[in-house]
């Protein structure tokens, strides 16, 4: 085996240490978007993640149906699961309802999607019992806005007014 020589060793080196540089600045720089992706709200309610589970699960307890269609890349999205679902205003309706939080960006989650025609996140859809639409939101809301949808969904069977939340939703690409 031949000896190497220095000055082939030094790039060989400065180009490992660059790669590793990038690679770990590229993990620093995650890291604020994994941990809101992954932290569950802290008081919000039990989220399931499969749409035909969380429609079964509405006609078998006789409950509405919360589908929120949502991203960890949306600003809007994440607000909403660490601010309004947890809020003291929507808690009360935990119980009442069941609950689904799919992920835009996954195919899993592409029919239904279709169905609703989601073009913006966060889309929150309504459901009855029957798993039928009775009304959406696009767009983010204050707590007290939401809670008073859930409440018209309870007392009506229908969100009433604008379907529209008091923020603008993102637009899904």
């Amino acid at each position: 085996m031949l000896p190497v020589e220095r000055s082939n060793q030094q790039p060989i080196k400065t180009e490992m240490k660059t790669r590793h540089f990038v690679m770990l600045a590229a993990a620093v720089a995650g890291l604020p978007f994994a941990a809101c992706a992954e932290e569950a709200a802290k008081g919000g309610p039990v989220f399931l993640h499969d749409y035909a589970k969380a429609v079964e699960a509405g006609a078998k307890e006789k409950k509405p149906v919360i589908v929120i269609f949502s991203a960890t890349w949306c600003g809007p999205c994440q607000q909403m699961k660490k601010k309004v679902y947890p809020s003291d205003a929507v808690k009360g309706f935990h119980d009442k309802f069941i609950w689904a939080y799919l992920d835009a960006d996954e195919a899993a989650n592409e029919k239904p999607m279709k169905d609703f025609g989601v073009s913006g996140i966060p889309h929150i859809e309504f459901l009855g019992t029957d798993g039928k639409s009775v009304g959406k939101q696009v767009g983010s809301s204050s707590p007290e806005d939401f809670a008073k949808k859930l409440d018209g969904v309870l007392k009506n069977g229908s969100v009433k007014g604008e379907d529209k939340g008091t923020e603008k939703g993102v637009e899904k690409k």
